[in-house]
């Protein structure tokens, strides 16, 4: 009895999400294909130079303008950034410094330490139910 593997393949648009791309600004053959895993591990351990160039100048997906810009992707859309940007687009961004920018990483600061606490809180807790109590 012979097993047969059958490729898994996906979207193009979960393929360019997670090679941290735009799949708009990707090129045609790849927005109307699909990527295998094999593909896609190929494509993560030697970008083509449309890769390569999509992940320096942009334009980026909200996800990663919100982790470059240091807010969330809530506080990018507070903000009024609702399209891509690309790097130089960013850039100027970060040189403006407006205030809801400012805002935001203020926000996004307190939660990250917030989730810090929590996180100490918890390994506190399960280190003292899993020491021997006398």
């Amino acid at each position: 009895m012979k097993s047969h593997q059958t490729t898994q393949t996906m979207k193009p648009a979960t393929a360019a999400k997670k090679l941290g791309v735009y799949l708009e600004a990707t090129p045609a053959e790849f927005q109307e294909g699909v990527v295998s895993r094999a593909e896609l591990a190929a494509l993560q351990a030697d970008p083509p130079e449309w890769l390569r160039e999509l992940r320096r100048d942009g334009p980026h997906p909200r996800p990663v303008v919100a982790a470059k810009l240091g807010v969330s992707i809530s506080g990018l859309a507070r903000g009024g950034v609702t399209d891509p940007l690309t790097t130089e687009q960013i850039e100027a961004l970060k040189a403006e410094s407006p205030e809801w920018l400012v805002h935001e990483r203020t926000v996004q600061a307190e939660v990250r330490k917030e989730a810090v606490r929590i996180k100490e809180k918890q390994a506190e807790r399960a280190a003292q139910t899993q020491s021997p109590r006398d």
